[in-house]
């Protein structure tokens, strides 16, 4: 018999597993419950690994609500200098000091204990300058060290994975963190050179950590680019000309030295699925069917090609608010059309302030998955 982890290797391998491999992300709603006191009595004192153990399912990532180090960490050049200053309770600022003047972000303090951009440092054409220096002056590394920590945290529930930093496109807007999208889109109308130098700028700092990745690959074997791709934040236009020359660069960097990768789109793609199957990735995470996203999963089983998929349950499903029947329908329907070429999860994550019933519903398909082993799927192909 199989270890989860192995299962998780194999699946990327193309090599046969017994069952359908399981694999949901269930991290936050064991976070939001505690943070807010909520937890249910029978999972009162459950530490995240008892709750995966419990449950008979496999871990993802090595420091997502895990409280592991991250494998990824930045050295600053030149005296670069990020200063966080606490302004209350509810409010911190970081502050960047370039030769251009300061970079300030604001963050606020939400009610379920994350902080948030609340004031996006780059507005205009001088301040992409502020950023271009930043990032000719830092450095992206892969720490050996807090992979193998993570991975022993992990054990053999999974095989150890963590996101490399966004694409240039993405890190510019996601979450406000550099700018606002509406900036970022008026910016590259409006002066495109410069943005698309700052761009360059994002990816020649990962050059250090690509490089590092594959001296790894004994060891690095999957990895995810952690994207979050929306369409209501990217054109296919930008799409094409952006996304899809970096993901060719980094992706096939990671592949060619025998690095399995895959990307996150976790909100609406319908207008990009024509691009799925030739994307540079072996796998596709998170894609989010109806009735919480904005295609069948007939659509995509079209679109994904020879594609693995990663996930493909929506997250809605597991709320009360849709029948069990209903849920187990779309558990088999999932599992139907993209066994074994399936990493089987949640789209994106169970919702966190989920009842008890809603994890009960994850300890079904891990049943459920183990019940079909050995059997032969009437449509898997």
């Amino acid at each position: 018999m199989f270890t989860k982890k192995e299962m998780n290797l194999r699946v990327f391998q193309r090599k046969e597993i017994p069952y359908p491999f399981f694999q949901p992300r269930i991290e936050p709603w064991l976070w939001w419950h505690k943070y807010f006191n909520k937890m249910p009595n029978k999972y009162k004192y459950y530490s995240l690994l008892d709750l995966y153990d419990d449950l008979d399912i496999s871990m993802r990532y090595i420091d997502y609500y895990t409280g592991m180090p991250s494998a990824i960490y930045i050295e600053y050049e030149n005296n670069v200098k990020v200063k966080n200053i606490q302004k209350s309770e509810d409010e911190l600022e970081d502050i960047i000091d370039t030769p251009y003047g300061q970079i300030v972000r604001r963050m606020s303090l939400t009610s379920d204990g994350n902080w948030r951009t609340s004031t996006s440092p780059i507005k205009n054409k001088d301040d992409l300058k502020k950023m271009m220096w930043f990032f000719k002056n830092i450095i992206y590394h892969f720490s050996e060290e807090n992979f193998d920590k993570g991975s022993s945290f992990i054990g053999d529930r999974g095989y150890p994975q963590f996101f490399v930093p966004r694409s240039p496109y993405q890190t510019l807007h996601i979450d406000g963190y550099w700018m606002k999208f509406d900036d970022l889109i008026y910016a590259i109308m409006d002066f495109p050179e410069e943005v698309e130098d700052v761009m360059k700028a994002v990816d020649d700092s990962y050059d250090s950590l690509f490089e590092e990745l594959i001296k790894h690959k004994d060891k690095v074997k999957i990895v995810n680019f952690g994207e979050n791709i929306d369409v209501e934040m990217l054109s296919p236009t930008y799409f094409e000309r952006y996304l899809i020359p970096y993901y060719e660069k980094r992706s096939n960097q990671l592949r060619k030295a025998g690095i399995y990768t895959h990307i996150h789109i976790d909100g609406h793609f319908k207008p990009i699925l024509k691009y799925l199957k030739d994307l540079p990735f072996d796998g596709l995470e998170a894609l989010t069917p109806l009735p919480q996203g904005d295609c069948s999963l007939e659509e995509m089983k079209e679109a994904l090609g020879d594609k693995i998929l990663l996930d493909g349950i929506p997250a809605l499903v597991f709320l009360p608010s849709y029948s069990e029947e209903y849920f187990q329908e779309t558990v088999e329907k999932v599992i139907n059309l993209f066994y074994p070429k399936l990493v089987l999860g949640i789209s994106d994550e169970i919702p966190e302030g989920a009842p008890e019933e809603s994890v009960e519903r994850v300890r079904w398909v891990s049943n459920y998955c183990k019940s079909l082993e050995n059997k032969k799927l009437k449509n898997s192909r």
